[in-house]
């Protein structure tokens, strides 16, 4: 695959970041909210976990960057995307299920709202990535003159 058009490279190098960024983030979260707070949110905080799961497979995906990984972080970020639509909804409709804010309750506002924006750019931008692999020779839009 060329260089330009590895999922870690160019923009996918800022995605990659603030997918291992994330990763980190809902990891460290879940797992202080499972270890002392378990018993007052139980599925709010496996979700929690679940999520930081699948920021790990995502970001692994990506810096890969072969066909087989880029599909599975392609199916990452889609499963991610599903997840905090869901629970961002589920967060609002029963809110004594979420007491606390999860990574992907309240579509992800407790980050920033990062958790709703970043699988659609990670969706885009590996298809982007497939589609470029698939047909090499099909002409690229330059931005230069």
């Amino acid at each position: 695959m060329p260089e330009q058009l590895h999922p870690a490279r160019g923009p996918g190098r800022i995605l990659v970041a603030v997918y291992g960024v994330l990763a980190l983030a809902a990891t460290g979260r879940s797992i202080l909210q499972i270890a002392e707070y378990f018993s007052r949110a139980p599925l709010a905080y496996l979700l929690s976990a679940l999520a930081a799961l699948i920021y790990v497979v995502a970001t692994v995906g990506m810096v890969r960057g072969d066909r087989a990984s880029t599909r599975v972080a392609l199916l990452a970020c889609t499963v991610e995307l599903v997840g905090v639509l869901v629970v961002g909804a589920l967060s609002y409709a029963v809110p004594d299920a979420f007491p606390d804010k999860t990574v992907w309750s309240h579509f992800g506002s407790g980050y920033g709202y990062v958790p709703l924006v970043l699988p659609v750019l990670g969706i885009w931008w590996l298809n982007r990535v497939r589609s470029a692999t698939r047909h090499p020779s099909a002409p690229r839009t330059s931005t230069r003159g």
